[in-house]
């Protein structure tokens, strides 16, 4: 097996222990629709974290993003919200959708206004403006967060219909084109509670899909290693030590991530071993997004300018990683994890 075929296709578990996905040779001209419909054929096959094959489900999700991070980025954030209502014992069925529905997941928060719950003689209604709502234009349903009081949040599942309005025009990013992530406008949109009052924040896989996120993090940045792989001979100039050197370095790098999610796969698998999940994801997502940050340069220095102005599929993938790494908060989430680690505990 080649470097190319064992580090930079994303994978994360032996062969004989992946999930099909059954990708194309060629990235789909419509990343975004082709997203949306392996969702629905990946739907029964993808394991839920914490069930004793997340290394399995990361595996899948890291090879997507080494195939291409477009189709990647839409689809996490589906299987992250089967894995939540899963997690609440409960079917998509149960909240008004069915097998073939297409989900997201709205939590963020921002300056612009904010998302409110309330009950009403017929059910729950969410109404307000919901920040980051990536392809709500193009999904079918959404776990959103909103607000029941002015302290309490709850989650809820909802339709994404004609009361849902997308802002448009607002995305001038030239990462992850196909992915326009602005505020969506809800008027007083039918909602179904996943959870109890507060619960999306404290279960433990709340922590467990921002380490699932992580993963596509490193399939992202093992596609763009993957111009680094030695060349066959009469193809090009023989590799020399400084070609070497950043072969060597890219390798290294991606392989503390592999290693750091096994780690973390391992333990989130193993309920009797499982600590401080918010630690063991801060750590994981800290050192994943460092891998990336560093392979984005190696790889920068080693190749030159040529590949990111004549090679469109790398141009995309580096700008796609940079901007999808960004979900990172870098040194704030570092120093939340420090002032997490410096909490008095009881000895013993």
């Amino acid at each position: 097996m080649s470097w190319t075929d064992e580090v930079s296709s994303g994978t994360l578990c032996a062969p004989d222990a992946q999930i099909a996905l059954g990708l194309p040779d060629a990235v789909p001209a419509q990343r975004v629709p082709f997203a949306l419909h392996l969702a629905g054929e990946l739907a029964h096959s993808l394991p839920t974290p914490g069930g004793g094959s997340t290394m399995q489900l990361w595996d899948a999700m890291s090879r997507i993003a080494a195939y291409d991070l477009t189709i990647a980025r839409a689809l996490e954030p589906h299987i992250d919200a089967l894995s939540i209502l899963h997690q609440a014992d409960l079917s998509p069925s149960d909240v008004g959708a069915d097998e073939r529905s297409t989900w997201g997941v709205f939590a963020a928060e921002g300056p612009d206004g904010r998302l409110a719950a309330r009950e009403t003689s017929t059910g729950w209604v969410v109404d307000g403006v919901k920040p980051w709502c990536s392809l709500a234009g193009q999904l079918s349903h959404a776990l959103v967060t909103a607000w029941t009081s002015d302290t309490d949040r709850r989650l809820f599942a909802v339709s994404l219909g004609h009361d849902v309005r997308p802002r448009s025009g607002q995305w001038s990013s030239r990462g992850l084109v196909d992915i326009p992530s602005a505020p969506a406008e809800f008027a007083d949109v039918a909602a179904v509670p996943v959870g109890e009052q507060g619960w999306y924040l404290v279960r433990p896989g709340f922590w467990w899909g921002g380490i699932g996120v992580a993963a596509c993090w490193y399939g992202g940045a093992a596609g763009v290693a993957r111009r680094l792989a030695p060349r066959q001979a009469g193809t090009g100039r023989a590799p020399d030590q400084i070609a070497q050197l950043h072969l060597g370095e890219a390798d290294t790098l991606l392989f503390a991530a592999r290693a750091a999610l096994a780690h973390a796969a391992a333990h989130i698998d193993d309920s009797a071993a499982r600590a401080d999940d918010e630690v063991l994801a801060r750590r994981v997502r800290g050192l994943v997004r460092s891998v990336v940050d560093d392979v984005l340069g190696t790889t920068a220095r080693a190749t030159g300018p040529a590949p990111l102005t004549f090679d469109e599929e790398h141009a995309r993938r580096v700008a796609d990683l940079s901007v999808y790494v960004r979900q990172d908060h870098g040194e704030r989430d570092l120093a939340a994890l420090g002032a997490r680690l410096a909490i008095d505990r009881p000895e013993g």
